[in-house]
């Protein structure tokens, strides 16, 4: 089984991949890991402006659905049955996803909670102002760049939608429900 996750930044991608990987038993194929260690390579500073630029130049390089079939080659390489793939954000990778038999979920919550989520979690791409935020997440719903992000687009086109603005069990629940619908 293979599940992509997308939505908004804070809304609760990381709880839902974290949940699969240690209580459903799924391999994690991680955006923000990839990116770092590119970035490191590349000698840039670790910060959301130079991942997002590096997502880019990813995507450029090797086409828009670059994350997908990244993962996608490591799942065959490893044998990895089940793989949660987070981040995606571009169409072009929901429909590579999605060729190869995958789900896409989105996850989204009240933005004033998602904003207090990512300053308690502290990353080094999450020192920013409430308004460095919403404009964060303005430019990454619709990218102007041609290989940029498309939250947007993506999240709308998503087969399950999560609104996380519960409990910690309330989410899992609610992943529980929409891993016995893919099942079906």
């Amino acid at each position: 089984m293979i599940i992509g996750v997308t939505g908004t930044d804070g809304g609760g991608k990381g709880t839902v991949v974290e949940y699969l990987v240690a209580q459903k038993g799924f391999a994690h194929g991680s955006a923000r890991t990839l990116l770092v260690t590119e970035m490191e390579r590349r000698g840039l500073e670790i910060s959301r402006a130079n991942m997002r630029i590096t997502a880019n130049s990813l995507r450029a390089e090797y086409g828009n659905d670059y994350l997908i079939q990244e993962y996608l080659r490591r799942q065959e390489k490893e044998g990895w049955r089940n793989v949660v793939i987070d981040s995606v954000r571009t169409l072009a990778e929901v429909e590579t996803l999605k060729k190869h038999g995958g789900v896409l979920i989105a996850i989204d919550a009240d933005q004033k909670t998602r904003f207090a989520r990512i300053q308690s979690r502290a990353s080094e791409s999450d020192k920013v102002t409430f308004e460095e935020f919403v404009a964060q997440e303005e430019l990454e719903m619709n990218d102007p760049d041609p290989n940029g992000m498309q939250k947007a687009k993506v999240i709308g086109v998503a087969d399950y939608t999560i609104q996380n603005n519960g409990t910690l069990e309330e989410l899992h629940q609610k992943t529980d429900h929409i891993l016995g619908q893919i099942k079906k």
